[in-house]
């Protein structure tokens, strides 16, 4: 009988199950597989949405941290940078609605959403927090710009800026709270991000429409704005580790480098400008507001990236049953 069979030799193995190394331990007769779904096929459907949402973001974004600024503008007595913040207030978000449709492509697709109201949906909600601004935008603007309709534009320049803020926000809550890995794994991050981004956008915006003289608030909140994007999206592409990838990798990650260089860039040169360097000032609020809309393409992008990866769900799944 041969040594193998009366268990007075080394061990028999099998591929996968294991071999005695040099120091007594089990060490792999095969590399670990690498996470894979049937057919190569993604696990979680990615993202219908097409150009419009990205741009939805950046709009709506850019149109709610507006109509808080005009509002701030206001209450401060600076009138001539409250102007220009309404006018940017009222394109952004008079531009999201259209912009919404078209994703959708029908249009009662969007008043169907106006049926319920769902608390525990951020599509929910969010709908019907674009539907006040749409109300709230046009009296408003028009007694901030005009002068007119003072009446209801007192008090719907103070629903605007409330309602505006989650504007800016809401978004980043809704493809947080989705299936795909790199949104759903961010979500305490992609708020903060977008605010920061859309406090930029919009405090650049009408640092273009102001004159130096007037537009210091607009300039410190551009920023300020940058500054907050920028540290949370770094923290976050930190935390998600190798399961964030796709802001490294092709569209997004062209778009992610992009909106990094042009938001750092562009709130350095508009610190370093003054009250009279008004081409710096532009130029700088140009980048910012360029960084802006590249950050939410690279989002965007990202989750389409990371939704047709297999390895992005299976893996940290895995992960967590391990943790159990």
């Amino acid at each position: 009988m041969s040594d193998g069979a009366n268990g007075g030799g080394a061990p028999q193995t099998r591929a996968g199950v294991g071999a005695r190394g040099r120091g007594g331990g089990e060490r792999s007769m095969v590399p670990r597989e690498k996470p894979r779904s049937y057919y190569g096929r993604p696990v979680v459907k990615p993202p219908v949405w097409t150009w419009e949402i990205p741009l939805y973001f950046f709009t709506g974004g850019t149109g709610g941290a507006s109509a808080a600024l005009a509002y701030a503008a206001e209450r401060a007595g600076n009138r001539r940078l409250a102007r220009s913040a309404w006018k940017v207030a009222f394109a952004g978000i008079s531009a999201s609605p259209p912009l919404l449709v078209s994703d959708l492509g029908k249009p009662r697709r969007f008043f169907n959403m106006m049926r319920v109201f769902k608390p525990t949906s951020p599509m929910s909600v969010g709908s019907w927090i674009l539907l006040a601004n749409g109300a709230a935008i046009v009296p408003a603007a028009a007694y901030g710009v005009l002068g007119r309709f003072g009446a209801i534009g007192r008090p719907a320049q103070a629903a605007s800026a409330a309602v505006g803020l989650p504007l800016a926000t809401y978004t980043a809550v809704l493809v947080a709270n989705s299936a795909v890995p790199v949104w759903s794994e961010a979500r305490w991050e992609l708020p903060l991000s977008f605010a920061g981004s859309a406090a930029a956008s919009a405090g650049a915006a009408a640092t273009v429409l102001t004159p130096p003289e007037h537009a210091a608030p607009a300039r410190r909140l551009a920023i300020g704005g940058a500054l907050i994007e920028t540290a949370a999206t770094e923290v976050m592409h930190r935390r998600l580790g190798d399961l964030g990838s796709p802001y490294g990798e092709g569209t997004a990650g062209r778009f992610a480098k992009a909106a990094k260089g042009l938001t750092v860039g562009g709130a350095a040169l508009l610190g370093a400008s003054t009250n009279r360097s008004r081409a710096g000032a532009v130029a700088g609020a140009a980048m910012l507001i360029s960084g802006s809309l590249c950050e939410r393409w690279a989002v965007f992008r990202a989750g389409v990236q990371s939704a047709g990866d297999p390895s992005a769900t299976i893996g940290p799944q895995r992960e967590r049953l391990g943790r159990d």
